[in-house]
């Protein structure tokens, strides 16, 4: 079995506990023996022809025994003897395939030059090692993972030809390697974090409380990474433009469907942040290895985008295909995924969620039933990390071009209406100036004036008593009451709109 221990330096070292008469093989011996392993299972790939995946790939285990010697089907080397063994090949070839990774790209970015050894912050055994180029991570699982990721295999592969783009890990490779007495099982997937991006804060979110805290060891590490805890301290939530937030919003939600579908709980959201013009930090030294992106759908940016027209690897610039977003004045690059999810809710989890529940509130613990912790996810991510911009003040005034004031509002801003304004007024003016009373009167109640004249003429007494009729029946059907000058202004203005 293998363990690991904490180095003075913060990093842990694996270590194996083995025979006493067995020789214990170092790490660098195990590094190499990895990349051999890998370039040995992909190269021995290549010669086989390409064919459609069928159902019994995915359970497929191939095994070699590779002696430091060599043989004839496997080349010497001068790591100690040992067996590999690989895991769906032919599934995880379509898996690179689609992720556009050519086979020569894959042996060079892991076989080229020696792995890079990374501290693990969480509370597991793994280990991690990264390539060079900053495309691959190398992560050891134990062997109830590896054996509940190939059981996930079929869904996974059903997954990945409806959508591509998701922020769940892309795995690439499954790998077992026994040597001197020790078994160590690897999995292949995508960086999320760049090494070439300085990350100022680091977080890995889970949308619980209890012991989400970092330890007091994590914080003294030069690049510590916080927890849920931490991050509700340390900022007040990362501000996103709305399309931008929903699709985000959007991905994770299918994400996390996804996964409670497959009854998996206890995963975290990896979140790295990069302050654009923070002046206390510097941007890390960029690898001179990176030419250009060689996965596609692996930045983060593309991980929430839909589809594209031209779906083939972009050349890299400066933000390394992270998301923008701000925090108060700071502008920032997001970059992040979904991380540790061969996690099933079987039976010791079940157990130990009945345990912690007794002494704490049931709610609050990161282990929970997959549906519960998934929207636990998603309503932490929705409203505490991630949020909208929100929307200014003249964005609103088409909403309310009905009201007075929005009214006035918008007569301001447009000169041309102001002239057609006051020609209004004027004839607005003129009207007052009529006696628009006597037309909304009856005829019988007339002026004097007007009345003693018809009077007079004798002659015209019939015309008048049609005219009479006429005028009564123009007051009931079309009446014209008399306009005050507020009310006339409010009526030319609510027109001009």
């Amino acid at each position: 079995m293998s363990a690991s221990k904490t180095t003075n330096a913060g990093r842990r070292t694996p270590v194996f506990k083995v025979s006493k008469n067995i020789k214990k093989p170092t790490a660098a011996a195990l590094k190499g023996a990895i990349q051999l392993g890998i370039g040995y299972a992909v190269g021995n790939l290549s010669s086989k022809p390409d064919r459609d995946v069928l159902m019994q790939d995915f359970s497929l285990v191939e095994s070699v025994f590779l002696p430091s010697a060599g043989s004839s089907l496997t080349p010497a080397h001068h790591y100690p003897d040992f067996h590999l063994k690989t895991y769906a090949p032919l599934a995880f070839r379509y898996f690179r395939e689609l992720f556009g990774i050519k086979p020569d790209d894959y042996l060079y970015s892991i076989c080229n030059e020696p792995l890079i050894e990374l501290s693990n912050p969480g509370a597991s055994s793994s280990w991690f090692y990264l390539t060079s180029d900053d495309e691959f991570i190398i992560k050891t699982v134990q062997p109830k993972e590896a054996e509940f990721l190939q059981k996930l295999l079929p869904g996974y592969y059903m997954n990945l030809n409806q959508n591509p783009r998701t922020l769940l890990p892309k795995f690439y490779g499954l790998y077992c390697i026994q040597c001197g007495g020790f078994t160590v099982r690897v999995v292949v997937m995508n960086n999320v974090l760049p090494r070439a991006m300085k990350m100022h804060y680091k977080y890995d979110l889970k949308g619980s409380s209890y012991k989400r805290r970092a330890s007091h060891r994590e914080r003294t590490k030069s690049s510590p990474t916080f927890k849920d805890l931490d991050f509700q301290e340390l900022h007040e939530g990362l501000l996103f433009d709305a399309e931008t937030y929903n699709a985000l919003m959007k991905t994770l939600q299918r994400d996390c469907r996804v996964l409670e579908s497959f009854k998996i709980m206890d995963y975290s959201l990896l979140l790295g942040i990069h302050v654009l013009d923070c002046k206390l930090f510097s941007r890390g030294s960029r690898c001179d290895s990176r030419k250009g992106q060689k996965v596609l759908y692996s930045t983060a940016l593309e991980s929430i985008q839909g589809t594209v027209k031209d779906p083939e690897p972009v050349a890299n610039d400066d933000t390394l295909g992270g998301i923008p977003a701000k925090h108060k004045d700071e502008k920032l690059l997001i970059f992040l995924g979904i991380i540790d999810i061969l996690q099933s809710y079987r039976f010791i989890k079940k157990v130990e969620h009945s345990w912690k529940a007794l002494l704490h509130d049931g709610d609050t613990v990161s282990v929970h039933r997959p549906n519960f912790y998934a929207d636990r996810f998603l309503k932490f991510m929705g409203t505490v990390v991630f949020k909208r911009i929100p929307h200014l003040r003249g964005a609103s005034s088409k909403r309310k071009k009905n009201s007075f004031g929005a009214v006035r509002s918008a007569s301001q801003e447009l000169p041309s209406l102001q002239k057609v304004k006051k020609e209004e007024e004027k004839k607005a003016q003129s009207m007052e100036n009529l006696d628009v009373s006597s037309l909304s009167k009856p005829a019988d109640l007339l002026p004097r004036a007007v009345v003693s004249f018809i009077s007079t003429d004798e002659e015209h007494l019939e015309n008048s008593k049609d005219r009479r009729a006429s005028s009564s029946t123009i007051a009931l059907d079309d009446p014209l009451p008399s306009l005050t000058r507020s009310q006339s202004d409010t009526e030319l203005d609510v027109y001009l709109v």
